[in-house]
């Protein structure tokens, strides 16, 4: 890939919206009719072997209409924002060379943003700092540790819950490695306004996004549906499968919404019933949150979702991106 300054920027083309909205159903058809390809915008899909519980698109799909960014991890191995944003960026100047539209798809708002704004640099990890702060919380607790943070970082601090240590040491490291606070460095990267009047800083694609908006309760009903039948697809098994290599497979496939709702199941603690319930109302916080995040987003057009056909669905979304566009 080429530097930042001689990297290609196409016009890419977003459909978002919340889990189980059809954004990816929509994105396939559309690339048919555009003659485009896909760019997964997915922490999840990302991973190898994970197929029903993160949606991926069939084989069938994808060799129809060429995906990007799926299957490009193996489930033991941790995958950064920073890969993630390669793996697209040279996804995405592929796409462009070839004469084709690009369209992203996928619900992960900080791939997204590392896509059309950059990675926040933050320095590399001190492993003895670490071990400094870790032999603190355990002679003195965790709230003492977190005392340190709120008096070095309190907006940092109220974002953290003082036993989550990992994070709290990790924002203590920055500070004393860059005589900064993470809350002012992440100024950096914080282009997305909560006004949604614009980007602060220097957008590194132009695009085009919509957003697949359903009323709440048909969105809900949507997630039971969808819920059912990756357990009629075999959810369950490809649970199973992760539960059973815990010990090996990376933090992120372990605390994925689709996989550890199951685990109490496995183990004895809850019945399939109840485990099936929990991924439910999961996934209704998890549609919860995006749409909360992606209101940040500027110059986005809500498309209202009423369940008509997916040609209409195409058609609406093809016409919005007409009248939108932020470019660089």
């Amino acid at each position: 890939m080429k530097n930042e300054a001689d990297r290609p920027r196409p016009t890419i083309h977003i459909i978002a919206g919340p889990t189980a909205s059809g954004k990816e159903s929509a994105a396939y058809h559309i690339a048919q009719k555009m003659s485009a390809e896909i760019v997964s915008v997915d922490s999840m899909k990302i991973y190898r072997q994970l197929d029903i519980g993160t949606a991926k698109a069939t084989p069938q799909m994808r060799q129809n209409v060429p995906h990007h960014c799926l299957d490009i991890a193996q489930p033991e191995n941790e995958f950064s924002v920073a890969d993630y944003q390669a793996a697209a960026d040279q996804a995405i100047a592929d796409i462009a060379a070839r004469g084709k539209t690009v369209i992203l798809s996928g619900g992960t708002a900080l791939y997204y943003k590392a896509i059309l704004e950059g990675i926040f640099e933050a320095p590399p990890k001190d492993e003895a700092l670490r071990e400094e702060y870790k032999n603190f919380a355990a002679a003195h607790g965790n709230d003492a540790l977190f005392e340190k943070l709120k008096a070095q970082d309190p907006q940092a601090a109220g974002k953290l819950h003082p036993n989550d240590t990992r994070r709290v040491i990790r924002a203590l490291e920055i500070i004393k490695l860059t005589g900064q606070p993470i809350s002012a460095r992440q100024q950096q990267w914080s282009g997305f306004h909560d006004d949604n009047e614009g980007f602060s800083g220097n957008l590194r694609y132009p695009f085009k996004m919509v957003w697949l908006n359903w009323e709440r309760d048909e969105l809900y009903r949507r997630i039971e549906l969808r819920v059912d039948k990756m357990i009629d697809t075999g959810l369950e098994d490809e649970a199973k499968m992760v539960w059973q290599n815990r010990g090996n497979y990376a933090r992120t496939p372990l605390q994925a919404v689709g996989y550890k709702e199951f685990f109490p199941y496995f183990s004895g603690e809850c019945s399939l019933a109840e485990a099936v319930d929990t991924l439910k109302k999961n996934t209704r916080h998890l549609a919860k949150s995006q749409c909360t995040w992606f209101r940040k987003f500027p110059a986005t057009a809500l498309v209202p979702q009423t369940g008509e056909s997916q040609d209409d669905v195409c058609n609406k979304i093809l016409s919005a991106w007409d009248g939108i566009g932020i470019n660089v």
